[in-house]
């Protein structure tokens, strides 16, 4: 088997015991890059001598028997993070030539922690979509099929870890944009607490609902991977003081028999056949293994939950995107006149038409005489999804669904829709509003063969628990192990 394709455990097992190196590890995936990545476009940049150059010291450190928790495995980055040195351009235009100055706080984690990166991952721009075909640098396809969206906004993130184009990757979820496309890919996605994982260095869209997570091809890997970037940092004012355990250690000693609840929401109109049957196996076998398994009701979260969503983010959406105004950074227009047709050009030219779209939405809802009637009623039923929630996991220990509606479809089959296309996260949406943690894991294929994902939402902080149950569920099944054939 080729070192890409391996786990980030398994590699580890081989650097330790010598037989492989990082260059070796890091030269079979940009072997991989060079065989696949024209027909999926999974990166916007890469950053080979770079990676080159982490892998050399990562085999110093091996060598001196310095060998951390991620030293000398290749990792992409979607391209929302700033890295020193290399363009972050957030899939937009406006960006292109944004060289950031520093690393975001889960960079700088992942380089203490021995990683070696690949390359910035495609993605919508700005985070804003469900398909990555808003980006700017072109559309990333489905490993699985070619003709087909990988998910968004973490597309190009999820098709580089299903593709073997990386052995993980890091993307972020505002609401469903780990999971949604880890689901459509075949891959494992985990959307941490909202406060766990640091977001200085982030682009912000929308503040309140985006949180880093990770997309690996096994829960284990999400776990060390987690466990690397976890924990508080001063300069998040949004980061929370919680402990951060091994969790990759908590997976061996977590084998409880747990109580699970199956929101009777989720399985209604809208449904793919495939993918409820797909999924209603899964539940099966939790109940087949000892769980109790109870219906729960999330009326609120089922019915208002978008709504709400494209309130609130768009609104703060429209505040973050501010900044973007041709003087500071990016791109500047060149037919401006005056200083405020500068500012207006160089939008106009440089944002794409669905965060143009989610602007004026956004700025539209701010606005007076409307703040009330829908930014303010927005956050309190937003207070009533969470109450909600907490209220149906005080007798679960966490939640199964459907993490999409369907596998994925075809490019540009909801392009022109863009109320079909926020369907789309009708099941992921509801947890980033309740700030809760949720996970994505395989759990079967469509007739056609494509991947189906099962959502798990835990606890507010137990990463710990709802690992080990997504963890039941996978080693027992073996969805990881199956890689598309390009």
């Amino acid at each position: 088997m080729e070192l890409y394709s391996l786990t980030i455990h398994e590699l580890q097992d081989k650097l330790r015991a010598g037989e492989v190196t990082a260059a070796d590890i890091l030269t079979s995936v940009y072997q991989r890059i060079d065989q696949v990545e024209g027909k999926v476009h999974a990166y916007i940049t890469l950053m080979k001598e770079a990676a080159q150059a982490q892998a050399a010291a990562a085999d110093a450190a091996i060598r001196n028997g310095d060998i951390r928790a991620l030293t000398g495995i290749p990792l992409a980055l979607k391209d929302i993070y700033c890295v020193q040195g290399f363009t972050t351009t957030c899939g937009s235009r406006i960006l292109h030539n944004f060289v950031p100055p520093y690393d975001a706080t889960v960079v700088e984690k992942l380089r203490a922690a021995g990683a070696v990166f690949t390359g910035k991952a495609n993605m919508d721009e700005f985070a804003m979509g469900s398909s990555t075909e808003t980006s700017y640098f072109g559309v990333t396809r489905n490993p699985w099929d070619l003709t087909r969206i990988p998910g968004g906004s973490s597309g190009g993130s999820a098709a580089a870890v299903a593709a073997d184009e990386c052995i993980a990757a890091l993307g972020s979820d505002t609401g469903g944009s780990i999971r949604q496309p880890a689901a459509l890919c075949g891959i494992v996605g985990l959307k941490p607490t909202y406060g766990l994982v640091s977001r200085y260095g982030l682009a912000a869209y929308a503040s309140s609902l985006d949180q880093i997570g990770t997309m690996a091809r096994t829960v284990e890997d999400a776990a060390l991977l987690l466990g690397a970037i976890a924990g508080h940092d001063e300069r998040d004012s949004t980061s929370f003081k919680a402990d951060v355990p091994d969790y990759r250690a908590e997976l061996a000693r977590s084998k409880g028999r747990w109580r699970l609840g199956v929101p009777k929401e989720f399985f209604g109109a809208g449904l793919d056949p495939e993918v409820g049957a797909a999924v209603k196996a899964a539940i099966e076998h939790y109940r087949a293994t000892g769980c109790e398994i109870r219906e729960v009701s999330l009326p609120l979260a089922a019915e208002y939950a978008i709504a709400v969503y494209y309130l609130i983010a768009t609104a703060e959406a429209s505040s973050n995107l501010a900044r973007y105004d041709g003087v500071r950074y990016g791109r500047r227009s060149a037919k401006a006149k005056d200083a405020v047709d500068l500012y207006y050009q160089s939008r106009a030219e440089g944002f794409g038409d669905e965060v143009k779209r989610r602007i004026i939405l956004g700025t539209h809802v701010l606005s007076s005489g409307y703040y009330d009637a829908y930014y303010l009623r927005a956050q309190k039923v937003r207070t009533l999804i969470r109450n909600e929630f907490t209220a149906v996991l005080r007798d679960c220990d966490a939640l199964l669904s459907p993490t999409s509606p369907t596998a994925a479809f075809k490019l540009g089959e909801k392009s022109s829709d863009p109320l079909a296309m926020y369907l789309t996260d009708i099941y992921t949406i509801s947890v980033n509003l309740a700030g809760l943690p949720g996970i994505s894991v395989p759990c079967g294929f469509t007739t056609g063969g494509l991947p189906i994902g099962l959502q798990i939402i835990g606890r507010p902080f137990d990463e710990a628990g709802l690992l080990s149950i997504a963890r039941h569920y996978e080693q027992a099944h073996g969805w990881y192990s199956k890689h598309p054939s390009l």
